[in-house]
This record gives C-alpha cells, sequence and structure tokens, in this order.
C-alpha cells in the first residue's frame, strides 16, 4: 500500500522554504516511470479529523492551524506557528492534516491486517510537538501513526529514525510510553537542529531504557553510519520484540544535503532501507510503515533514495545502476534548470555497501558513540554493552 494524494502538492511554506513539495511531485514521477509503483496499492487518503490529531496534539494547537490557516495570518500567532521554519500558509490545516491521514490511515491498514506493509514517503513530518509547530513539521504523522496502531490493539511498535535531526518529536510523545521504542540515528546534537537526542535521553519510569539515542559526528559517511546502525539498532529492537516496525526515512544525511553536515551515499541509504526490511521480516513478521521524513536536495537525491525505498518495502528491488527515465530527467531539467541531473539510481558506491561491523573498540569518533549510547540503554534491555554480538 503506497498513499499518494496530489493535494499534498499544495504544500508551500512560500519563498525560499527548503521544504518544497516538488520532492514528492519528482519522488512520485521517478517511482511511476519506473514502474515501482506498479508492486502497490495506491490509497488516496481523507485528512485527519480533530479526534484523530488530538490523540497526539493539543486541542488548543489544532484549533490555532485552523485559524492561522483560514485567515492567512502573515505573522507568529505562537505555538510555533508564523516562523521562518515554520510560516503560515493557505490551506495549511488541511494540507498538513492530508499528510496525517494518509500516515494513520496505512498505521490502520497495517493495524487491522489488511497489509503487511505501506509507504507514505509526504510522511515523517517528527518534529512537530503536542503543542507546537517545529521544524518545518505542522503535525506529527509519525507519532499520529504510531498512537492509532496502540489505540487498535497493537501491544508494541518500534520506531526507527534515520533521518540526519533527531526525531525529537515522536520521542517526546512517547517519552514515558513502555508501549513504544523510539531509536534515532542522528547527526550530533552538538551541531545541528533540534539540539535533542543525546544518548542519556533514555526515557521516564516504565519506559526507561525505550528512547534510545545514536549521535554520530559531523561528516560522518557511508561506512561508519552502517556501523552505527548495526551496533545498536537491531539488537535493541530484537530485545524490544514489537509488533510493528515504523521507520522515518528522511534523506538528509545524503553528502548533498544543504542543511545537515552527514556523509552518506544515495547506495549508503539504500543499504540501510535494506536492513530495516530485514529487522521487519525477522522481528515484526514483515509488518513494516515507512515514512519520508527530511530531504532538501528535491531533484538529484530525494527522488532516487526514496525510489529506492519503495521498491524495498514492495519487495521488487531495483538495479541501482538503471538509468532515469528521458521524462523524468525533463521534468526534473524543468523544475531546476540550474541543477546538474544524476543519470541512474546510484552514486557510483559499490551497493549494497560493505563496512566493518563494530567489535568493541573506541579506536574511530564514531565508535565512541556506539559506546556511549550502548552503555545508556543495553543493559536496560538485558544486553552486554560492551559484547559485540549483543
Amino acid at each position: 500500500m503506497v498513499i499518494w494524494d496530489p493535494r499534498t502538492l499544495g504544500y508551500h511554506p512560500g519563498g525560499e522554504h527548503p521544504m518544497s513539495a516538488l520532492r514528492w511531485q519528482l519522488t512520485w514521477n521517478l517511482a511511476w516511470g519506473l514502474g515501482v509503483v506498479d508492486g502497490f496499492r495506491v490509497a488516496a487518503p481523507a485528512p485527519a479529523d480533530v479526534a484523530t490529531l488530538g490523540l497526539v496534539h493539543t486541542l488548543g494547537y489544532i484549533d490555532a492551524v485552523r485559524r492561522a490557516s483560514k485567515t492567512g495570518f502573515p505573522f507568529s500567532v505562537g505555538h510555533g506557528l508564523g516562523t521562518l521554519d515554520d510560516p503560515i500558509f493557505a490551506g495549511m490545516h488541511d494540507i498538513t492534516a492530508l499528510i496525517a491521514g494518509g500516515s494513520v490511515a496505512a498505521a490502520l491498514a497495517i493495524a487491522r491486517g489488511e497489509v503487511d506493509r505501506a509507504v507514505n514517503f509526504c510522511g515523517g513530518l517528527h518534529h512537530a510537538m503536542a503543542d507546537s509547530a517545529s521544524g518545518f513539521c505542522v503535525y506529527n504523522d509519525a507519532a499520529l501513526a504510531i498512537a492509532a496502531m496502540l489505540q487498535a490493539g497493537v501491544r508494541k511498535v518500534a520506531y526507527v529514525d534515520v533521518d540526519a535531526h533527531h526525531g525529537d518529536g515522536v520521542q517526546a510523545a512517547f517519552y514515558g510510553d513502555p508501549r513504544v521504542l523510539t531509536v534515532s540515528i542522528h547527526q550530533t546534537p552538538l551541531s545541528l537542529f533540534p539540539g535533542t537526542g543525546f544518548p542519556t535521553e533514555c526515557g521516564d519510569g516504565a519506559a526507561s531504557g525505550t528512547s534510545v539515542n545514536i549521535a554520530v559526528p559531523a561528516g560522518t559517511g557511508d561506512m561508519s553510519w552502517l556501523r552505527a546502525f548495526h551496533a545498536v539498532v537491531p539488537g535493541v529492537v530484537r530485545a524490544f520484540r514489537p509488533d510493528v516496525l515504523v521507520t522515518q526515512d528522511g534523506t538528509d544525511s545524503h553528502r548533498e544535503d544543504p542543511l545537515a553536515d552527514l556523509n552518506l551515499s544515495i547506495d549508503g541509504q539504500r543499504t540501510s532501507y535494506l536492513a530495516l526490511r530485514e529487522l521487519a521480516e525477522t522481528v515484526t513478521g514483515g509488518r513494516w510503515l515507512a515514512l519520508g521524513g527530511g530531504g532538501y536536495s528535491p531533484v538529484r537525491v530525494v527522488p532516487r533514495a526514496w525510489t529506492h525505498l519503495l521498491a524495498i518495502v514492495s519487495g521488487h528491488d531495483i538495479d541501482p545502476a538503471t538509468p532515469l527515465p528521458d521524462d523524468w530527467l525533463a521534468q526534473a531539467a524543468a523544475a531546476s534548470p540550474e541543477t546538474p541531473l544524476p543519470s541512474d539510481l546510484s552514486d557510483g558506491t559499490h551497493d549494497p555497501v560493505t563496512f566493518q561491523r563494530w567489535d568493541g573498540s573506541v579506536d574511530q569518533p564514531v565508535d565512541r558513540a556506539i559506546q556511549d549510547t550502548r552503555n545508556a540503554v543495553y543493559s536496560l534491555h538485558g544486553l552486554d554493552p560492551d559484547d559485540p554480538r549483543d
């Protein structure tokens, strides 16, 4: 199941705002042109209603979003709205509620056993808080999808966030809920928004250990990033034993992204999606909701990465050497005439990317990040932080 509704393309924060709906359009066009969408049932969702949005957000905040959207106030009305990051624009409530409704619809389809896997690449807006917009995000569709699953009877959900930025809004929504494991691998908060996501943020009370944060150094590339991922993520997810895996698959970890400082390639990102699929297959019986997220290279990076994501979720992987269709290249050139266009679905890195697994050493900067996270949470899951086999 893939969520798609052209009405989401009305997401227009204005000016030179980096959150461009162009990335969604070019992703859909590329995946469609390569036949990747053929493996899915396409669903156009209804917007999330107030009761659904209220699973995570306060009624006061929802009302503020609705009022601001109708009046088009060009200035702050509180709740983080009307800022440079989260400007008010016409139709803001309707479009962001539509995105949230898509993620919730996909989540409920999985919870009810109608599908095993679903994708909403327009979702993954993980920074929005209960009472405020943040980081280009108005409604936190990822948190809403998880909350809807729990309400529908899903026992435990694991959320894995591979965006370059910390998944702070989702962590905050479930920081005290032992039914939800949130795992975020991101650039260190010492050098990147939102300034949270330290290994010591582990969860409260009965949920102690269910917030897991891997803060990798700026400049981390494919091999080091994958080393950190595999040293922590599979171990804690397997120990948690969730019923459903939800992933936020932002592409801003790519080396060309203008808003972060990581150094991954398309091929490294594709390798991470393969690892997430293996987790879903081995831990949750294949039940997997994949969401989009950040990604601010809307022509060269996002469409190629999320086309791979769609293909991998559907189980019909696509060769990274596949040439990009001529009609898609023409669309991309028309949308961004000054952007040099790629020729295929790879950055030229050996695929899948190989890497050296963590062996317990702390020889590299990323190893210290690994050890910090394992020391903070591994024992809370009955795992040995010093044993690379765990």
